[in-house]
């Protein structure tokens, strides 16, 4: 009878060790100047961890999602990142705004907890910390110039000019545009920046026009500063082109910036024409009724890659999940076709260098792909 017990007992309780949740956190920004990007990819990471659940899990337990709101606040941010940790997250992903980010490493580098951003682009994310629980996969600011300028190589640009905002994520992604431009030999003739909660930027195209450029770079990533510097463009009846950052490949473009972003270039990781993209919209458009848009891969591939991760580690334990993340190697949703995420040598930004896209503006659609790559 003592030994039924025991057995029972323990039959028991590997029933409930089966049914307790893999815990993941999840840092988005729901009100904050984040929203347009955190939220689709915030639906992305949902949809995925579904997914996953109705195949059967994660070493035989269900994926939980434990969502918080940090506003893109960095102390909050913080905060909230020592919330989930003391909750039990084995993995805390981030598409909160890169500073947000930043400020979470310090918190999960103690805590030896692991950590990734599937979005962010900012270059300093991996290079400010020296955080070995950390990964980036989103494609960096200076991926992102460096496929713009492969792609403007033929137009023979001598002469350019540069704008963005004055957040902190325009201006580092301003900063890697002007390393790069500056490298490849072409002339910055006037830089510009447009003030966040300003109502126009006329002063600042038409100093721009005055510079006769040969093209226009746009490394602003605020969408109203944006939509103000397209909409001076036109009013201003300017030709040279326009090419912009992968802020351009948010979907709220195609409404807030109407009539105003026909002919623009700008770069993405989303290749619609990739069989990885034409699955991944069929079954989220089955599985939600709703139409998928390129943000919401990112978070797909995130939650895909931290599942895989652990699959892999055979564990839950952190330290296993941080080797088998470091020796990852995905292809997923985002991406040229072909393309890999992965970490070599001990790097912990995973975007292949040449794994971005130049797409252009059709009419109001965000249209075909024009270029791939850094040639």
């Amino acid at each position: 009878m003592r030994f039924l017990a025991l057995l029972i007992a323990a039959l028991m309780a590997c029933a409930a060790q089966a049914q307790d949740t893999i815990k993941i956190g999840v840092i988005t920004d729901r009100v904050g100047v984040s929203k347009p990007y955190s939220e689709p990819a915030t639906e992305g990471m949902v949809f995925g961890a579904s997914e996953i659940n109705k195949k059967g899990g994660v070493l035989g337990r269900k994926i939980e999602l434990l969502v918080e709101d940090d506003q893109s606040k960095p102390d909050v941010s913080a905060a909230l990142a020592r919330k989930l940790i003391d909750q039990g997250a084995v993995f805390i992903l981030s598409v909160s705004l890169s500073p947000a980010t930043q400020q979470q490493q310090t918190v999960t580098m103690e805590a030896k907890t692991p950590q990734m951003t599937p979005m962010n682009s900012a270059d300093y994310l991996t290079t400010q910390l020296n955080n070995p629980y950390f990964w980036q996969t989103g494609p960096l600011g200076s991926v992102q110039i460096a496929t713009l300028l492969a792609h403007a190589k033929s137009k023979n640009l001598k002469r350019v000019a540069l704008i963005t905002d004055n957040s902190d994520l325009g201006q580092a992604i301003g900063k890697a545009f002007r390393g790069a431009i500056e490298r490849a030999g072409i002339q910055i003739v006037d830089e510009e920046v447009v003030p966040l909660g300003t109502t126009s930027a006329t002063a600042q195209m038409q100093k721009i026009r005055s510079a006769n450029p040969d093209a226009l770079f746009v490394a602003g990533v605020v969408t109203a500063t944006n939509v103000l510097i397209f909409k001076s463009y036109r009013e201003l009846g300017l030709k040279f082109p326009i090419h912009a950052s992968y802020n351009l490949s948010v979907p709220i473009y195609m409404t807030a910036a109407k009539g105003l972003i026909d002919g623009i270039t700008f770069v993405d990781a989303y290749d619609p024409e990739k069989a990885e993209v034409k699955a991944f919209e069929a079954a989220y458009r089955k599985e939600t009724g709703k139409e998928p848009v390129n943000l919401h891969g990112y978070g797909y591939d995130g939650i895909m890659m931290v599942a895989e991760a652990i699959r892999k580690a055979g564990s839950t334990d952190k330290e296993k999940i941080r080797a088998a993340m470091q020796s990852m190697s995905y292809e997923g949703v985002m991406g040229a076709k072909g393309m890999k995420y992965s970490f070599p040598e001990g790097k912990r930004a995973g975007f292949d260098p040449n794994g971005m896209v130049v797409r252009v503006y059709e009419g109001d659609r965000q249209g075909r792909v024009v270029h791939v790559g850094q040639k």
